[in-house]
């Protein structure tokens, strides 16, 4: 990189530069495995230049306790751990102070590989040339880490491939990995995010669409093709009503949405969250609890027992996974479709793995159906909702099942701020997927009831 200090325009861009550095090593026996967040974007790129499946390597960095920004080590998955000594030793850490520290971010760690990965298996690195990407290496811990993680999955060949780094970097780094490959390496080097105009933090929600893409490019021979989706039209209390069911590939269970008005499927704020649970690989279904009839008339929005009575139809009459086994079921409720849902779940007992509201109002399902509920709920409000967030407090003290109440901070009741329902997916996605291994596997369907036809819409 040259001495005026040219940026990358964002990571998008540096991935495509970083590519054009590596076309020797593209080859069937090539994986791009990338370190999230920041790295996602730019592996992707790597990776779609390369022809190569995509991974991650998770890794956290261990920072001073009194200078959390200035990293001491990382580790990583497997159990590894990297220390950097220059950093330890001026800093007077005691092994109390780094094993706190390790601590706290190793529970960060398995939560996040649990979100990222889902329940996809790692891809197999045995034998194989592992090219490790980040957008930058700076202290290198990291890095390092990585480095080391990827050959102890089994790795033939590590290629550290990088935008950006000090001009020492392969002195730091040269003993673990085969090759280091970087597109500019300037001086001086105080920080990554100098050499990008755009270094804006990736959240959670690009680093799953980014991964969801490079799983559906590779196509349906490497176990990641695409979710199945269709349309259905189910009874429910006397009418029929069409949602849109989306199954990936292996779906571990079904998420339900239930919205207060006829806006349920086309809903932007149900869909674009629907998305990052297929992406973590549950099934979603997303209808219209009121028909295009009844939605002008406000009463029926406030109904609870008319929503209730039709989403549980729903739920009843939903297919099976494979082999027309009952997939464990959650109810996802927005507005009055939350007490909708929470009527559903008490009424299903142990047919509901697990239930989630989003700016939902629980209050109105009642004392006594709050109390009715088994399943373990999560009630998701924005920060700047106040009169809801109290509304949801009030309701959560009728709950006797497990139940947590989680403010997104400086949100308001839509979720529109950036990045606020990109919290709100993560949050529910492991709600869901949690208690979904929890479950016993109990579908919603109850002894003695018949099977429900349903109407699959071409």
């Amino acid at each position: 990189m040259p001495a005026t200090r040219t940026r990358f325009t964002d990571r998008t861009d540096a991935g495509r530069r970083l590519a054009a550095r590596l076309a020797h090593v593209r080859g069937p026996g090539t994986v791009v495995v990338a370190l999230p967040r920041g790295g996602v974007p730019v592996a992707a790129e790597v990776a779609a230049a390369l022809a190569a499946p995509l991974d991650i390597c998770v890794i956290r960095k261990l920072g001073l306790p009194h200078q959390p920004e200035l990293g001491m080590g990382a580790i990583g998955e497997d159990g590894v751990r990297v220390l950097n000594e220059q950093v330890l030793r001026p800093a007077g850490v005691t092994p109390a102070q780094l094993a706190a520290v390790e601590a706290r971010e190793r529970v960060e760690l398995e939560r996040r590989a649990r979100r990222y990965r889902g329940d996809r298996p790692a891809v197999d690195l045995r034998g194989r040339t592992v090219v490790v990407v980040d957008d930058g290496v700076a202290t290198g811990s990291t890095a390092r880490a990585a480095c080391l993680i990827v050959r102890a999955r089994g790795a033939r060949r590590v290629v550290l491939a990088v935008p950006v780094a000090p001009e020492d970097w392969t002195d730091r780094l040269g003993d673990v990995a085969d090759e280091l490959v970087c597109v500019g390496t300037p001086s001086p080097f105080f920080a990554i995010g100098e050499f990008y105009a755009d270094f804006s933090q990736t959240g959670d929600g690009e680093v799953l669409r980014r991964l969801a893409e490079a799983h559906d490019r590779l196509g349906p021979g490497t176990g990641l093709a695409a979710p199945a989706d269709r349309e259905l039209t189910l009874p429910a209390a006397g009418v029929r009503l069409t949602g849109r069911l989306t199954v990936p590939a292996g779906a571990r269970g079904t998420v339900v949405f239930a919205h207060g008005s006829g806006s349920g499927r086309h809903s932007p704020r149900n869909r674009r969250v629907a998305e990052e649970l297929n992406r973590a690989g549950l099934a979603t279904f997303l209808f219209d609890l009121l028909t295009q009839d009844e939605e002008p008339d406000r009463r029926n929005v406030f109904d609870v027992a008319l929503l209730g009575a039709r989403l549980t139809d729903i739920a009843r009459a939903l297919p099976g996974g494979p082999a027309g086994a009952p997939l464990p079921l959650g109810l996802f409720g927005a507005s009055t479709g939350a007490a909708a849902a929470l009527w559903t779940a008490a009424r299903l007992g142990d047919g509901v793995a697990a239930v989630v509201s989003r700016g939902g109002r629980p209050d109105l399902a009642g004392p006594r159906t709050l109390a009715a509920v088994t399943a373990p709920t999560l009630l998701l409000v924005g920060g700047r909702d106040h009169e809801v967030i109290d509304l949801n407090r009030r309701a959560r003290e009728h709950l006797r099942c497990e139940s947590e109440l989680a403010v997104v901070p400086h949100a308001s009741h839509l979720f529109e701020e950036p990045g606020a329902l990109d919290r709100v997916a993560e949050l529910a996605c492991d709600w869901f997927r949690d208690r979904f291994r929890e479950h016993s596997g109990a579908g919603p369907q109850t002894p003695g009831d018949p099977p429900a036809p349903v109407t699959q819409n071409p």
